[in-house]
């Protein structure tokens, strides 16, 4: 039997804390959906694209200790995971620019997340959005192996 489609969206202040954040909302809809099997690819994919969705959505990179000043001021991100017959997972920022692919030096400490993405996913993708910004997502197969 099919489950029907399920669908969580949350949105998170660019901020430091929302990659954070974003693992444990992701696990905590995994574990609803009981598909607690697919958490730890999905919580690495989804930290690659929201720290990606990060460092282009204008954020503050060192908030104050009164984030109560930040109100109105910063920028968001959105993390959007649907069920169907695939879990697709969406990140959604402000910049209209696609990611692309890198070749990350051997020695390098960042670069490669979207390989990452790439490798571990399904299929993978970005629609950049004529109302601006653009999405990056991926799908997973639900079944466990």
């Amino acid at each position: 039997m099919m489950n029907p489609p399920q669908t969580d969206l949350t949105v998170f202040a660019a901020l430091p804390q929302a990659a954070r954040d974003a693992r444990t909302v992701t696990t905590r809809v995994l574990f609803a959906w009981e598909l607690s099997h697919l958490t730890e690819t999905a919580i690495l994919l989804v930290s690659e694209l929201i720290t990606n969705a990060l460092a282009h959505a204008g954020g503050v990179i060192d908030p104050p200790d009164d984030l109560s000043e930040l109100l109105g001021k910063v920028a968001t991100v959105m993390l959007c995971i649907s069920r169907r017959e695939l879990l697709v997972v969406e990140v959604w920022d402000q910049s209209p620019i696609p990611p692309a692919i890198r070749a990350a030096p051997d020695d390098a400490e960042s670069g490669r997340g979207l390989e990452l993405v790439d490798v571990l996913s399904k299929e993978w993708g970005c629609n950049v959005l004529a109302t601006g910004g653009k999405i990056v997502w991926f799908a997973l197969e639900t079944e466990s192996v």
